[in-house]
């Protein structure tokens, strides 16, 4: 596998044998849900915020129920998952704005969805594949090292790996193997477990790999 092309068609194929079912990780029942659950995920592991968010959803599932709180009653329950009370004020906000301009519904573009507080693009994309179907490739610190590691991208920044990976892999499978990457990553490509030499991935597109490989931010 001399090329980035070969590479890329090797590993998508490689995930779809290893992870046929690509499940949502963040426990959600629909867009609103989702989109609070993905927002609570910054800088906070996935088994967290499913540990958080059903007591926050028992109390408020709706923008308009949580429109209705406080923002310290959000905080009180989100803590737990970091960035309080910043989480808690992007909460309520989004909340209020989905009522006032969208009529209570999540919007369904990237535009209207990076608008909203606490909003950016990583959390827009994984709304759009997640809770719409809409192609999207979201790049989150597993998939920003991994796809360094397999030589895929120079990995610059978030936004040059989410570029890269988009031209290397067909369109209609990005939804799901941005899934399969972060489920790779976290169970044979860690951050601390591989260090570009270890697992099969790794060692299967760059066999001839000695040195560690430094994830660039």
């Amino acid at each position: 596998m001399t090329t980035k092309q070969e590479r890329a068609a090797w590993i998508d194929r490689r995930l779809a044998e290893l992870y046929p079912a690509t499940p949502v990780p963040l426990d959600h029942r629909d867009a609103f849900t989702l989109l609070v659950a993905v927002l609570l995920s910054a800088q906070c592991t996935d088994k967290r915020v499913n540990l958080t968010t059903p007591a926050l959803f028992a109390l408020a599932d709706t923008p308009h129920k949580m429109a209705a709180l406080t923002v310290a009653q959000i905080d009180a329950i989100v803590r737990p998952c970091g960035l309080a009370p910043r989480k808690a004020e992007a909460i309520a906000g989004l909340s209020r704005i989905l009522l006032e301009k969208h009529g209570g519904a999540v919007p369904r573009t990237f535009a209207e969805l990076e608008e909203l507080p606490g909003v950016g693009h990583k959390t827009a994309s994984v709304v759009m594949a997640q809770a719409f179907g809409v192609p999207a490739f979201p790049v989150d610190t597993h998939i920003h090292r991994l796809a360094q590691r397999w030589k895929l991208t120079s990995g610059k920044n978030v936004e040059q790996t989410e570029a890269d990976l988009k031209k290397l892999f067909p369109r209609d499978h990005w939804n799901a193997l941005h899934l399969r990457i972060i489920f790779y990553g976290r169970e044979h490509c860690t951050a601390r477990g591989c260090d570009g030499t270890g697992c099969e991935i790794c060692r299967t597109v760059a066999p001839d790999r000695k040195r560690p490989v430094i994830t660039k931010k």
